[in-house]
């Protein structure tokens, strides 16, 4: 009560002091009462002129100048203490926090590359967001720049953030004052990889297609998204987009290649894929794609099935690469390519003209066998057709007389068909005889050289060939001559073949009783028929007319151990039915049941025999 009194009698004297204090102004009291103000004139020149904008704010580049940037984190232990509280007790976060606040942006790019290589994205993420909420040594809050926020967004990755979640840390990078860059949108790109939005990817892609060049899509961007146009079967948008990045010059992918590659050999876009291998032989980057071993093989048989020549090159060429890639090997990796595929490469060549897959198929086999064996009889038979179809005939016969020095002397029976001008060699006798007599002569000029040369060439095979090619331009004294110079000029025994050859000359011509004499001297002079033999002989007499001295010859085949061919049964039949000779026909229908030979019907022939051509009906 006391100290109450001793304070209000303090305040008392303290009133009267300042009662005794005179005022400095000499004006009479003013009126402080609030009053309105009165509406602008045009008149008054202090209205007409706008106020003088302020400068631009300088402070840019974090989003905390727009709050109390003074003290970004109030609640945060270091606001309380210059100095950390122990470290035994902190949380891993307020350790980091407090080690790392004052590191500049390349120093936090060196704490965060070692922490990416033991996999701590949660530590880096919690860091990132307390550095851009602290000041520098500056005394002002922390920029990043783009490399560093990209870290960001990839700890954001590695710990599941969504698509979503990452474009709008993507949006929020303007708070920073940064652009995203292609880093950033193909972190993006991933996240929509990993949950398969391709509809979210493909526009994304677009987007940065009409940027900039900061964010232009690179080798990695489109490889993410043609990699999720593959995955949902999309190939013509995948192939659109393979084709943007080939001509953009970036490198594809093994995976993408693959991809593509397996693409359009199921979906039979054989062209498709030629023009993309093509296109990466072109550029140094894409020339070294070369698919595994087993899809070379699986190109090589599309190819083949297909009848393209230029995929088959192309898969043979990946071949030798892998071949060389395993012989360099230590210890060497022996690859081999299948001689069957070779055989069907080489069948592909011929039929569409192609002598680089010729070549290409011929060095394959040559590099897989290694010189250990030769290459099979079909090889060599396959390689005499594609240059018979080139019309090579010079590379052609040297490569018959290949064959014939590694096979020649191999067993009887299988010779006698390999060197068979009626099978296997008929493509070389057909290209003999494309322009007629002059090429069957050039051929037999040059056969008649080789035999006179210091390494003498002489063939039966190939004789063989020149005979049967005059009996098909129907020059019946050419085939015979040739015949004849088999013993007389090049001194040669003529074979089983040699006397095929020249009955069917005199066949052609209706000349059955000479074919019929050229049989019984060939079995005379101790040489086997074979059933082409016979099959010539019953055509020499059809076209004769005369079906039982045919259907004789056919139980002596069946003799013999013969076996007819279903299309030397139908020709007796349309005889047969043409001469109305039903027993006949009888006999016939009983040897093909013999041997469980379905004959069919003749009906749509039947019917065309029987038009009449006359010109009773025409107008």
């Amino acid at each position: 009560m006391a100290s109450q009194v001793a304070i209000f009698a303090r305040r008392k004297s303290l009133i009267k002091t300042f009662s005794s204090i005179k005022s400095i102004s000499t004006f009479t009291f003013l009126s402080q009462e609030p009053q309105l103000a009165t509406e602008p004139t045009d008149s008054d020149p202090t209205t007409t002129a706008a106020p003088t904008p302020l400068p631009p704010n300088p402070a840019t580049g974090s989003p905390l100048y727009h709050e109390n940037w003074r003290s970004p984190i109030p609640n945060s232990p270091l606001g309380q203490s210059l100095i950390p509280l122990g470290f035994t007790q902190q949380h891993l976060a307020s350790r980091l926090h407090s080690t790392y606040e004052h590191l500049d942006v390349n120093a936090l790019l060196n704490v965060f590359a070692d922490w990416m290589t033991s996999q701590r994205w949660s530590d880096i993420k919690q860091l990132f967001e307390f550095w851009i909420r602290s000041l520098d040594t500056n005394g002002k809050p922390n920029k990043p720049d783009v490399n560093l926020y990209n870290h960001y967004l990839r700890a954001n990755l590695m710990i599941g953030a969504t698509a979503g979640d990452l474009l709008d840390l993507v949006a929020r990078m303007e708070e920073y004052a940064l652009m995203p860059n292609t880093a950033s949108f193909n972190l993006v790109l991933k996240a929509m990889h990993q949950a398969r939005e391709t509809e979210a990817a493909e526009k994304l892609l677009q987007r940065m297609e009409l940027t900039g060049n900061e964010s232009r899509p690179d080798d990695e961007s489109y490889s993410l998204v043609i990699g999720m146009m593959f995955s949902t079967y999309r190939i013509d948008a995948a192939l659109k987009y393979v084709d943007k990045s080939l001509k953009s010059g970036y490198m594809l992918s093994m995976r993408v290649f693959n991809d593509c590659v397996t693409s359009c050999v199921n979906k039979g876009r054989l062209d498709t894929l030629v023009s993309i291998i093509e296109k990466c032989k072109t550029m140094d980057q894409n020339k070294a794609l070369c698919p595994p071993w087993n899809m070379c093989n699986v190109i090589a048989e599309a190819a083949v099935q297909a009848d393209n020549n230029k995929l088959a090159y192309y898969a043979l060429e990946f071949m030798a690469k892998w071949i060389v890639r395993g012989e360099n090997a230590r210890p060497p990796v022996i690859l081999s390519v299948d001689e069957g595929l070779i055989i069907s490469t080489l069948g592909t060549a011929g039929k569409t003209y192609s002598s680089t897959l010729l070549d290409a198929s011929w060095e394959i086999l040559r590099r897989s066998l290694r010189e250990k064996k030769a290459p099979q009889p079909e090889s060599y038979i396959a390689k005499i057709y594609t240059y018979a179809s080139l019309g090579n005939l010079q590379k052609a016969f040297s490569t018959l007389r290949e064959f014939e020095i590694s096979h020649g002397s191999s067993d009887k029976a299988a010779e006698e068909e390999w060197f068979s001008p009626f099978t296997s060699l008929y493509p070389l006798v057909m290209a003999c005889s494309k322009k007629g007599f002059e090429t069957l002569d050039l051929v037999y000029f040059q056969l008649e050289n080789l035999s006179r040369a210091e390494s003498p060439y002489k063939s039966v095979a190939a004789l063989n060939c020149i005979v049967l090619g005059c009996a098909s331009i129907w020059d019946l004294d050419r085939a015979y001559q040739t015949f004849e110079a088999i013993g007389s000029s090049f001194g040669l025994t003529p074979d089983v073949h040699s006397y095929n050859a020249l009955m069917y000359a005199f066949g052609r011509l209706k000349k059955t009783f000479e074919a019929a004499r050229v049989f019984e001297h060939m079995v005379s002079l101790g040489i086997k028929p074979n059933s082409t033999s016979y099959a010539l002989l019953v055509d020499a007499h059809i076209i004769n007319r005369d079906v039982k001295t045919a259907l004789s010859v056919i139980d002596e085949m069946v003799s013999v151990g013969f076996v007819p061919s279903k299309e030397t049964l139908k020709k007796i039949r349309r005889r047969c039915v043409r001469e109305m000779d039903y027993e006949s026909d009888d006999r016939l229908d009983s040897v093909a049941k013999k041997f469980k030979i379905r004959m069919g019907s003749e009906i749509r022939r039947d019917t065309l025999f029987n038009l009449d051509y006359g010109t009773d009906f025409a107008g």
